[in-house]
């Protein structure tokens, strides 16, 4: 009995100390969070620096694939991460062939507009620019780390990669432009009308 009193004190006593971890894991994990946050929130503003970051670790993972000769397939994957990342960058938000379906479902509902003086509508992104730039660093950083380690070093044929790339890069951009040209949009922004204030007459 003796021996069972003292595994069941020493079972909870083991409950104690990791609730205590869980609780001290998940206070770190929230702090980690919200520091994190607020470099995003901090570094917003600077776009120009932002993306002359993303050039030079770029150019710093080009560096390390050219001077090692190797990690060919770390690069591949970066690049086709990256051409999903700049077509969802350029893709509106709403596919305009499923406005197109549900207006002619609905002729009572609202429409594109078709001239200039119709509501202006900005370009809402699929992926915004800010996430753009985060996932490009992310995914950049993940390639430069694996370029340390020698399993991720799978011994490929790299021209053959340069081409595939090459030839996915040219049909996903041919099926863009068919598609900005089809639905007759582009992927920024323009066109709004600017109205002055009434200049403040003194007498």
């Amino acid at each position: 009995k003796q021996w069972y009193q003292r595994r069941v004190r020493e079972y909870q006593t083991f409950q104690h100390y990791f609730k205590r971890i869980n609780l001290r894991m998940d206070k770190l994990g929230t702090a980690a969070k919200q520091r994190y946050q607020k470099l995003l929130d901090d570094v917003v503003p600077f776009t120009v620096p932002r993306w002359l970051f993303v050039l030079g670790i770029l150019f710093y993972f080009t560096y390390r694939i050219i001077s090692l000769e190797g990690w060919y397939i770390s690069c591949y994957a970066l690049a086709i991460f990256h051409l999903n990342l700049f077509i969802a960058f350029l893709s509106p938000k709403i596919d305009p062939s499923f406005e197109m379906a549900e207006s002619m479902d609905d002729d009572d509902g609202p429409s594109l507009p078709t001239n200039n003086s119709e509501e202006f509508r900005p370009f809402i992104r699929r992926l915004p620019e800010f996430k753009f730039w985060e996932q490009t660093v992310i995914s950049t950083l993940i390639a430069i780390f694996t370029t340390f380690f020698d399993f991720f070093n799978v011994p490929v044929f790299w021209p053959i990669l340069v081409m595939y790339f090459f030839i996915l890069f040219f049909l996903t951009m041919k099926r863009q432009i068919k598609h900005m040209i089809k639905f007759k949009y582009l992927p920024f922004t323009h066109g709004k009308t600017k109205y002055k204030g009434k200049q403040e007459v003194r007498t």
